[in-house]
């Protein structure tokens, strides 16, 4: 099998500090990606989250980190970032990589992800920076693999093709009803904001899999386990 390279470059403007931004890179993954296994050793050379090393740190403009493997596979995250008038900053991140197969549909998969990741990350630091977050992941059954799936979980949760910028309200057995504003939204992803928790859908559907949604709670106690058990038990009642 013949590994194929491929180079994701996203850009945004976001507003928060370099150094809020480098945080959020190296320190607060779980408020807006998910918890990096693995300790990350704040130097050049050192070992990076989940087997990586760390290839490039000078906080808080630029921070890299690659992952090697057998057959040609690597794995490497750029994060580069200019401070802009205003308190705000400028992110260049750049996901390079291989992919081994269906790379038409891997790739697009893995550029619209990093489309909604790196928009997580301006929400996380604009709004809860330098916070860890409780954080569960949650995957619908196989039935979610459908091609109707995702607009299932949209109608559910009240989303109509208005775009981002609008509320939500759902009811969820054992949270009550989860209030929030509607920062994402396309035909894949829908991002829910709270004032204190941001809570992702995923239309993995699209891409040869199942509807999944991660969620980040930034309340002093959250139970991230009690949470994702309530959202799973919806999400499959969508898909039963």
């Amino acid at each position: 099998m013949m590994a194929k390279e491929f180079k994701i470059v996203h850009e945004s403007e976001i507003e928060g500090t370099p150094q809020q931004v480098f945080d959020a890179a190296t320190q607060g993954t779980s408020g807006w990606l998910w918890p990096m296994e693995g300790e990350l050793e704040p130097r050049s050379g050192g070992a990076g989250p989940m087997g990586s090393v760390v290839t490039v740190w000078e906080p808080p403009l630029r921070y890299s980190n690659r992952m090697d493997g057998e057959g040609g596979f690597f794995n490497q995250l750029d994060f580069d970032i200019a401070e802009l008038p205003d308190g705000k900053s400028w992110l260049r991140y750049v996901h390079s990589g291989v992919i081994f197969e269906d790379w038409d549909n891997q790739y697009d998969g893995a550029a619209k992800h990093t489309a909604f990741y790196q928009h997580t990350l301006g929400q996380y630091v604009k709004f809860f920076a330098g916070k860890q977050a409780a954080f569960a992941d949650v995957q619908g059954p196989a039935t979610s693999s459908s091609p109707e799936a995702f607009e299932a979980v949209k109608a559910a949760l009240g989303i109509h093709d208005g775009g981002a910028g609008g509320h939500v309200s759902v009811a969820i057995a054992g949270l009550g009803t989860v209030d929030a504003v509607v920062d994402y939204l396309d035909p894949n992803f829908v991002g829910l904001r709270t004032e204190d928790a941001m809570i992702r859908f995923f239309g993995r559907n699209a891409f040869g899999s199942v509807v999944g949604m991660t969620i980040h709670l930034f309340a002093d106690g959250a139970d991230a386990e009690a949470a994702g058990a309530a959202w799973g038990a919806w999400l499959n009642g969508l898909h039963s």
